[in-house]
């Protein structure tokens, strides 16, 4: 096994020969080997397990409310810690990859959340549930915080938004699937076995996650000194690009959140009276943004990040557009658009990330997520201002504004110049 560091393509003398060059170049993982399948599979495991342990409880909502005699706003505690101690961590569990390593932080760290997990199904007060679901949170920001990293350091350059994309569609499965699973089984089990089966698939996929993820080869250390932590935030703020793309976070996840926040509300009521059952059901939008989280990868690492960006943010108002419609049938569709261009959007945007970020790169990816998970909750929760002031008109109103914001920023990413020896 070769224990060289490759360096960068541009880093690379260019008097070297070819036998050089292909030394020097063959440690990246290539599109259509063992070891591609087995990182995108590995990764495709990881961000499933990461999504359903955080979005499981959603359904359980109004039963933990009947059950521990709490009204809804202090019900969403078991979610809001969960995500608040995420984007925390990631401040945090970044810079300890960037020291230690990738892969033992992300194995740490699905293990972590799965026994939480198990942990918190046995918990007999609320309070020792919300414990256990801020520690879940805290867990999985170190996965979520260097996954990106790990794939922008170890996959080939031209296949990083293929495999970007795979991994962001493991999450929208994971996201769909633990809302689905909880939603059903609390019809017939309780919510304590529940969770007990999400920690049981969570253990499982952690263990597949730890066995078949190839170890990092590219992986350079970096000192946990906090003035080399410093250091590294203050140079990925002074960079043209980066803090573009974590304002292209904040807004895009800030749009995508509001939309699935109330529009349960909006069909709850009439004209469309639908009932609980079919509203949870329409998680199944998610399966578009599985399938374009992976292809628009793919078509930006051909065409370029800075060409597709923007065209999957006008995706984003096509369907926001849509559900502006009394047509059920529109609104569904329009659901579909949505979904689709915001997982594109966010696939393209997270493989970026790697691309500009030429040091420290699980600080870039933390920022870039920690910027992610801020603007699902206050402007998810902004959303509601507007859901009480105007009602879906206010909503449309709030979110066509954060998507003007995205487009903006994409278009002013796409005149940027890209890096020396990096196709953006």
């Amino acid at each position: 096994m070769k224990t060289a560091v490759a360096p960068l393509a541009h880093e690379i003398p260019p008097a070297a020969d070819d036998d050089v060059r292909a030394e020097l170049q063959e440690i990246y993982i290539e599109k259509g080997t063992p070891a591609f399948m087995r990182t995108v599979l590995a990764l495709f495991c990881g961000g499933f397990a990461t999504f359903a342990l955080l979005y499981c409880v959603q359904p359980m909502m109004p039963l933990l409310s009947h059950e521990y005699g709490i009204n809804a706003a202090q019900s969403s505690l078991i979610l809001s810690v969960a995500t608040g101690m995420l984007a925390f961590g990631l401040l945090i569990t970044g810079p300890i990859s960037d020291c230690i390593g990738r892969k033992p932080v992300m194995v740490a760290a699905l293990f972590a959340a799965a026994l939480c997990t198990i942990a918190s199904s046995m918990m007999p007060s609320w309070h020792g549930v919300l414990i256990m679901r801020a520690l879940i949170g805290l867990s999985l920001s170190g996965l979520a915080a260097v996954a990106m990293t790990y794939l922008s350091e170890e996959i080939h350059p031209q296949h990083i938004g293929l495999a970007m994309g795979l991994y962001i569609g493991g999450n929208a499965i994971g996201g769909m699937s633990g809302r689905l699973i909880t939603g059903v089984l609390i019809d017939f089990v309780s919510w304590h076995t529940a969770m007990l089966v999400i920690g049981g698939l969570a253990l499982v996929a952690a263990a597949l996650f730890w066995k078949i993820l190839p170890e990092s080869r590219n992986f350079r250390a970096r000192s946990m000194h906090p003035r080399s932590l410093l250091d590294g935030f203050t140079m990925h703020f002074r960079d043209a690009g980066l803090p573009l793309l974590f304002l292209e976070a904040f807004v895009l996840m800030g749009a995508f959140v509001t939309l699935f926040n109330y529009i349960g509300y909006r069909l709850l009521a009439a004209p469309y009276n639908l009932d609980q059952v079919f509203v949870g059901l329409l998680s199944v939008v998610y399966l578009s943004g599985i399938y374009s989280s992976a292809k628009i990868g793919s078509l930006a690492d051909k065409l370029g990040r800075r060409k597709v960006l923007w065209a999957t943010i006008a995706l984003m108002f096509a369907g926001l557009a849509l559900t502006m419609f009394t047509s059920l049938l529109l609104v569904i569709v329009g659901m579909l658009v949505f979904t689709f261009g915001f997982f594109a959007a966010h696939s393209v945007a997270s493989s970026w990330i790697g691309r500009r970020a030429l040091t420290a790169k699980g600080q870039a990816s933390s920022l870039y997520l920690f910027s992610y998970y801020a603007g699902s909750s206050i402007a998810g929760t902004a959303g509601g201002v507007f859901w009480h002031l105007g009602g879906w008109n206010g909503i449309g109103l709030f979110i066509g504004a954060l998507l003007l914001i995205a487009l903006l920023v994409a278009l002013k990413l796409a005149k940027l110049p890209p890096l020396q020896g990096v196709k953006a």
